[in-house]
């Protein structure tokens, strides 16, 4: 708890002073309401919230006298929505202040009955454009019936995933991924697991942002996707089940419970999801070796088969309970549990030049994978007067990530050979954070925001290889790694809000200092080592926005970020692919900066255009190195120069007929990628168009339907490799059933089965085409069913702030 005790003595005091001056002491409310049930019985608990315009000002709970308290009313006209259970929701008239009286009663009348269905009648686009920020809405593609998150996010707009678990946004990697706000920790292949293991049917939301505020972390090039699970509000108690069953060359099997009971003071709710699938992989790489001078020397021609099972338990129990009118404090638990297990089959051909076979290699191998993890979060809202508010969160995560692998390669000719490894490779995560945000409402249409952030994270990475020589097994010590790191990273940030007639503006700056220290346990062959560094950094952000007209918009916004190394690739040890592929960290890894700028038009919510232009300095690629003499590849990450991207995206939302309505975007990027690997420059350019288009059709008053796809052309991440073209079409349908308590999907996804990743990568005296091809082609059936009694209430704020951050690393 050291960690948290570096924060600011100035900032403390600030909040301090804001807190007392917010204090009303033995003071009387300024307006009272008095709810009486339909005997004239107070009644206590009962939700009420003042409007202005529709708007919410704020809200209060009623005591056990049936009262509830506002004070420090600004002059205006105001209306107040009453909710509890069992009775009407109730919208009072429009009262005036400061001319009305101090006090009125409201008699609640008995709710004549609940909600026969728990179901809504409106529904919303798979795709908004809101300001700043893309949001998908899950539920509303057919298509997305039986997917996982990481299978949503390759057919997002904007979105592109490698064949490494890598994540692009509008054309940039570095992307930071938070859940319901709060940082995975993760990145690379465990990122990739997490999140292919994940059900669809958990998600509400997935938000993109090119251009986050200051309260998020700096972390992220291209910007955040924040994924948002489900958690319903409604009161009385209800829940959401689903069943998901899909077929591709093996079979799949998603489930989702979401459960929720709110009355009183209290709101408790459940998630919880079971993940069981079978999946395969198969790679195709054709690998070519050149002399220093340029004559072909020879050629590797390999093909790999992965299959295996996954199975996937996460579950999320949270409460959150209204002290006063004015405090609420929340707890939430979480955690997973994911094993992956698999089995592999290569032939690894060596040629001549002339393509004469010279030798094969088979290769079998296998791996066993267990993903758990744990997190904590505690959390604490209050309304310190009726324009300041104050959140504190306090995060722990704990991850434990476990690998046993095992490699059998035989030389198939005349006096041929087997040789066989195994690897141990243990990793544990400990993260714990702390925050404080603070906002402040003044003036008619001004904010300001403030606060604190710190994070302490501890990791313990182990790599334990053996060979066998034919009786037993002796370590390699070569190979063999163990790799200790601990970080802390201290944040503050404040940013201001205001809007003038037809100009809105926000601007921002946060402070990040992050501190790390890493060391390498040596063994019998391998010397001890151990390295420190320190770095921190301002990064503005901010948008101005001025309105043309009632329909035309103009704004443009721009934002300093950084990119950290993830952990573990910072950890010099030797990960296993196969015989000739081996991935490795790198200890001299720095953050990688940028800025970004971008100029959009949104007319109405029809058309939005923008122009973006983004320099990244330390630019973040993948490096190939090359062991000619063994014929094997090392992949591994560094800084590599600079990067430039120029970039054009147009997003049309628009319905042609009363039952059909068409979202469409398109992204072009121009990307200039200077930099070195090694003592070789290398300079590459390219233009990449990525097409997102989602068509939603009603037909015969139930059914719901759609057909939509991606296309990504040629399109270049990494210096020394370009990406060839890729797509796919989905289709699906949807009706009601069981009194619309229910609802039947049924979707088809990749149906041309086209979405492959395919490319060619340059080394140092080297060239591999490769394709890689997934179980991509799934038909689904879903079947979701609504339950339980929720009570006509008004919408109610959700009050919560949210928590940013992420990295881990991947071995």
């Amino acid at each position: 708890m050291r960690y948290f005790l570096k924060i600011p003595v100035t900032l403390v005091l600030v909040f301090f002073a804001l807190a007392v001056s917010g204090q009303d002491g033995a003071a009387q409310p300024a307006f009272v309401l008095t709810i009486l049930g339909d005997k004239g019985q107070p009644v206590e608990a009962a939700t009420v919230e003042m409007l202005q315009n529709g708007k919410l000002v704020k809200a209060a709970i009623t005591d056990a006298k049936g009262q509830a308290g506002f004070e420090k009313i600004e002059a205006g006209s105001y209306t107040f929505s009453i909710s509890s259970k069992g009775y009407q929701a109730t919208v009072t008239e429009v009262y005036t202040f400061p001319a009305t009286g101090r006090a009125l009663t409201i008699n609640l009348q008995i709710a004549g009955a609940t909600l026969k269905e728990v179901s809504v009648s409106a529904k919303k686009p798979f795709i908004q454009n809101k300001q700043g920020k893309v949001i998908l809405n899950v539920e509303s593609a057919v298509t997305n019936v039986g997917s996982t998150v990481l299978e949503v996010l390759e057919k997002s707009p904007g979105v592109m995933v490698d064949r490494n678990g890598g994540i692009a946004l509008q054309g940039k990697t570095g992307v930071l991924v938070l859940i319901d706000d709060k940082p995975t920790y993760l990145s690379g292949a465990d990122l990739n697991n997490l999140l292919s293991s994940m059900s669809s049917s958990q998600v509400e939301q997935i938000e993109l942002m090119t251009n986050p505020p200051a309260k998020y972390d700096a972390s992220g090039n291209a910007g955040i996707i924040n994924i948002k699970t489900k958690k319903n509000k409604a009161r009385g108690f209800n829940g959401t089940l689903t069943i998901a069953g899909g077929q591709g060359v093996y079979p799949k099997n998603n489930n989702s419970l979401v459960l929720n009971y709110r009355n009183g003071r209290f709101n408790t709710f459940l998630t919880y999801s079971m993940n069981l699938s079978k999946y395969l992989t198969s790679i195709y790489a054709y690998r070519k070796y050149y002399d220093k001078n340029g004559p072909l020397l020879s050629i590797l021609d390999q093909y790999s088969y992965f299959s295996g099972r996954v199975f996937n338990n996460t579950i999320k129990l949270g409460t959150d309970y209204y002290v006063t009118p004015k405090t609420t404090i929340g707890l939430v638990l979480g955690g997973s549990i994911i094993h992956r297990k698999g089995n592999s089959d290569a032939i690894a051909t060596w040629m001549d030049a002339s393509q004469h076979v010279d030798s094969a290699i088979a290769t079998n191998s296998s791996s066993d994978n267990h993903f758990r993890n744990g997190m904590v979060n505690l959390n604490l809202r209050h309304s310190i007067s009726s324009k300041q508010d104050l959140g504190v969160d306090i995060d722990w995560l704990n991850y434990a990530i476990s690998s046993e692998q095992y490699f059998n390669n035989r030389f198939q000719s005349p006096g041929g050979y087997n040789e066989a490894s195994q690897g141990d490779i243990p990793s544990s995560i400990k993260i714990l954070s702390g925050k404080i945000d603070y906002n402040l409402r003044f003036g008619k249409n001004n904010s300001f925001q403030a606060g604190w952030k710190s994070s302490h994270i501890s990791t313990d990475n182990t790599a334990a290889y053996e060979n066998f020589d034919g009786l037993n097994w002796t370590p390699d010590y070569n190979k063999s790694n163990h790799f200790l790191y601990k970080e802390n990273i201290h944040a503050l940030y404040s940013s201001i809000e205001t809007r003038r007639k037809k100009i809105s503006m926000q601007l921002g700056l946060r402070y990040e200092f992050t501190g790390y220290d890493a060391h390498q346990l040596g063994n019998v062959q391998q010397k001890d080592s151990a390295f420190s560094r320190n770095y921190d950094g301002f990064f503005p952000s901010g948008y101005i926005s001025y309105e043309l007209d009632s329909s035309n918009t103009l704004t443009l916004t721009a934002g300093r970020r950084i990119d950290r190394p993830a952990f573990q690739k910072l950890n010099p040890f030797t990960f296993i692919i196969n015989k000739y592929t081996y991935q490795t960290g790198n200890p001299f890894f720095l953050p990688q900066y940028s800025w970004n700028f971008e100029l959009s038009h949104q007319y109405k919510n029809l058309l939005t255009a923008s122009v973006s232009y983004s320099h990244i300095k330390n630019y973040f690629s993948q490096l190939f190195l090359t062991d000619t003499a063994k014929g094997i590849l090392y992949y591994s990450e560094g800084n590599v120069g600079r990067a430039h991207t120029i970039g054009v995206s147009v997003m049309l939302n628009v319905s042609p007929f009363k039952w059909w309505s068409l979202t469409a975007q398109a992204v072009y990027n121009h990307k200039d990628l200077k930099g070195y690997n090694g003592n070789v420059n290398f300079r590459s350019n390219i233009n990449q168009l990525n097409i997102n288009i989602s068509n939603q059709f009603s037909f015969l008053k139930v059914y719901t339907g759609e057909i939509s796809g991606f296309y990504t052309s040629r399109a270049r991440n990494d210096l020394q490799e370009v990406l060839y073209p890729t797509g796919q079409v989905s289709l699906g349908i949807s009706r009601p059933v069981l009194k619309k308590k229910g609802t039947l999907k049924f979707s088809a996804r990749d149906i041309f089965f086209t979405n492959a990743m395919e490319g060619l990568t340059q080394f140092d005296r080297a060239t591999e085409y490769f394709i890689l091809w997934r179980d991509s082609r799934v038909f689904n059936l879903s079947f979701t069913y609504r339950f339980g009694k929720a009570y006509k209430a008004a919408k109610r704020s959700s009050g919560s702030a949210g928590d940013e951050m992420q990295r881990v690393g991947n071995g």
